[in-house]
């Protein structure tokens, strides 16, 4: 199995840490997110990762060779402009086809800002049960990225913070709004759906598939740790709930 870390970003609205390092080697207790995530993946039987880099890539390229790549198969996707998760994952999807075996394993999309214990495996399974062309960790939570799923938690739009009305593109009688947490597991077959080019976020991909009838599915994670690392104040707190053993 392998997997792609999303570690692209600028970190802006984690200055003045992000002004001289990228927000992969942002510390949480002495260990930097990219260890961190490296190690969670490892713990699931992920060795072949791609990581897609820009802001001071040289820095995390350097990083991973000091550290011998923490024992995994590490690729680089670098960006010269940013692409957002959709366009950064179309770029490196080389890395997913190259081979028949490949082709035929689900691999995880990661943020690389996202501590969390979701049990990657239990979601994998999940998500070869269902037969889903992705599968979406989410919880029940506030959050200004809300998504949208009908009973059988098969992704049906996306809430507007607008007035102008929810942007829904599969009709159910019942939908639920649930926050995104930046950990996907996709069939490779994905790859060759996607539409668009240059800059674009990967879930107007699951949106339109979704609205042509294709399974998009949400797996319920309320029940493990998880916190974004996008503010100064959550690395703080997730310092505290690291000293405190919340997550590992």
């Amino acid at each position: 199995m392998k997997a792609m870390i999303l570690a692209a970003g600028l970190g802006t609205r984690l200055r003045p840490l992000t002004d001289d390092r990228p927000k992969a080697l942002v510390k949480i207790n002495g260990r930097t997110l990219l260890e961190i995530t490296l190690e969670r993946l490892a713990t699931f039987g992920i060795r072949e990762v791609i990581i897609n880099v820009h802001h001071f890539a040289d820095m995390i390229v350097d990083y991973l060779k000091t550290h011998q790549n923490f024992g995994m198969e590490v690729e680089i996707s670098r960006e010269e402009v940013l692409l957002d998760t959709g366009g950064g994952l179309k770029k490196a999807a080389w890395f997913f086809l190259q081979d028949r075996h490949s082709m035929d394993q689900p691999f995880v999309l990661h943020n690389v800002d996202v501590l969390s214990s979701i049990d990657l495996g239990l979601m994998l399974r999940s998500h070869q049960k269902s037969g889903a062309l992705a599968t979406l960790a989410v919880m029940k939570r506030e959050s200004s990225r809300q998504l949208l799923f009908d009973g059988a938690m098969h992704l049906c739009g996306r809430r507007n913070r607008s007035s102008q009305g929810d942007n829904i593109v599969r009709n159910s009688p019942a939908l639920e709004p649930l926050a995104f947490s930046g950990v996907h597991v996709i069939s490779p077959r994905l790859l060759g759906m996607i539409q668009r080019d240059g800059v674009f976020s990967i879930i107007e991909t699951y949106l339109q598939l979704a609205g042509q009838g294709e399974n998009i599915a949400a797996f319920r994670a309320d029940e493990y740790y998880w916190r974004d690392l996008g503010k100064l104040d959550q690395v703080e707190q997730a310092t505290l709930d690291y000293q405190r053993k919340a997550f590992s």
